[in-house]
């Protein structure tokens, strides 16, 4: 049954499309089944991994407000063993038509259910706002990966994202955990970086991964292509973190499998 990871910060701009890409693409070199959920209005998971996107072409909405299944919506991308669900400019209504829906908050979480057995990893590429779209990725997920720029206003935000997750935490009864914080853009050669870093770790300690994503203007070209860095430069530092940070991630899971069995 598929592990799904929320990707999300309402903070913009901190890699959260680049990390759904090019996590997706890296989970699939190791020989699993993954799908990467756009959802997210402006689709920038949905081009970047090559699928163009036409008029008449099935999306994310179609599930939350046409109750179409995910089966018939997903798409295959040129990565192997990576699939997507696409997105487009329409699920900008999407926020105000699900307030009208029964239990909204689960819409998502249903339409994921169908296909849990299918994959070993759905990936939600989530928009840069605590809205709706949010709040059902946050209830459909079993953990939340958090993209961290960097910067001095890196922490700024991160509180009230904390906080939405306790309330998913209490008020709908789920045990959602955090997958990890993820420090994007990283640049070794500044102070600013380091010292942000450095606060990052101290305050949130073992929740940040320690695997990191450098700055990388090939990393940044590559959705323009229609292709993840590991198709579109294999043996540049950015492939080479994301294929670190799934190997993190998977040896993550296979520990707590084994905490699991022992405490059983």
């Amino acid at each position: 049954m598929a592990k799904v990871i929320a990707i999300t910060n309402q903070k913009g701009g901190v890699g959260k499309t680049t990390t759904a890409i090019n996590l997706g693409a890296s989970l699939a070199a190791n020989d699993l089944h993954v799908l990467v959920i756009d959802s997210d209005p402006q689709g920038n998971s949905t081009s970047g991994l090559g699928v163009e996107k036409i008029q008449e072409m099935r999306t994310i909405y179609d599930a939350l407000l046409g109750g179409g299944p995910l089966n018939g919506i997903i798409r295959k991308t040129d990565c192997e063993g990576l699939e997507i669900v696409p997105a487009d400019k329409n699920l900008v209504a999407a926020n105000l038509e699900l307030v009208e829906v029964d239990e909204r908050e689960f819409v998502l979480r249903k339409a994921i259910s169908s296909i849990r057995e299918t994959f070993d990893y759905v990936l939600i590429d989530c928009p840069p706002a605590l809205d709706l779209l949010t709040l059902n990725a946050l209830v459909a997920a079993d953990s939340v990966l958090i993209p961290i720029q960097c910067e001095f206003f890196a922490l700024e935000g991160i509180s009230q994202l904390m906080d939405t997750i306790d309330k998913v935490k209490e008020g709908f009864s789920h045990p959602i955990k955090i997958e990890g914080i993820l420090l994007t853009m990283y640049d070794d050669r500044t102070n600013l970086t380091r010292t942000v870093a450095e606060d990052l770790r101290e305050f949130f300690k073992e929740e940040v991964f320690s695997t990191v994503i450098p700055r990388s203007i090939r990393l940044a070209e590559a959705p323009s292509h229609g292709k993840p860095i590991l198709m579109y430069d294999p043996r540049s530092r950015g492939a080479e973190s994301y294929i670190k940070l799934a190997k993190e991630i998977l040896e993550n899971e296979q520990r707590s499998r084994q905490i699991s069995k022992t405490a059983g």
